[in-house]
């Protein structure tokens, strides 16, 4: 059994967060530059067994899609021609930089670190892929 891989994806930064080989936890990963990510990926997929693949869905209050989909469809259509054999899922992301920041709060962590939006991006992944294990579940 492989890893699932969360990617929040930004136009800057895209935050990482995997599981564990069982699938059990989510665990933030990194943050990397979105020029980056897929050459990231390439060298990960070769280390790191992952059997799918899960990104953000940013959508609105209303239930429509958020403006970032203009730049997010064309990473996963890029996506998909690298890596055919990579499921990729898409997982509803509202509210997870909110989260993100309420759980560096509850953490303890410090105002000048909670201002870290590379952090925030890591946390916020984590958060998504969190969700979607719990999907599964249900």
């Amino acid at each position: 059994m492989g890893r699932i891989l969360a990617i929040d994806y930004g136009r800057k930064r895209t935050g990482l967060a995997v599981t564990d080989i069982l699938r059990i936890t989510a665990n933030p990963l990194l943050t990397i530059e979105t020029k980056d990510l897929m050459k990231w990926l390439a060298d990960y997929f070769t280390k790191e067994p992952v059997d799918e693949v899960v990104v953000g869905h940013p959508t609105q209050m209303n239930g429509e899609e958020s403006e970032s989909m203009n730049y997010i469809r064309p990473f996963m259509g890029n996506f998909k021609k690298q890596f055919p054999d990579k499921p990729i899922t898409m997982y509803d992301e509202r509210f997870t930089s909110v989260l993100a920041h309420q759980a560096m709060i509850n953490g303890g962590m410090k105002k000048k670190d909670r201002q870290n939006k590379a952090v925030v991006d890591k946390i916020a992944a984590c958060i998504i892929l969190e969700g979607y294990l719990d999907s599964l579940i249900k």
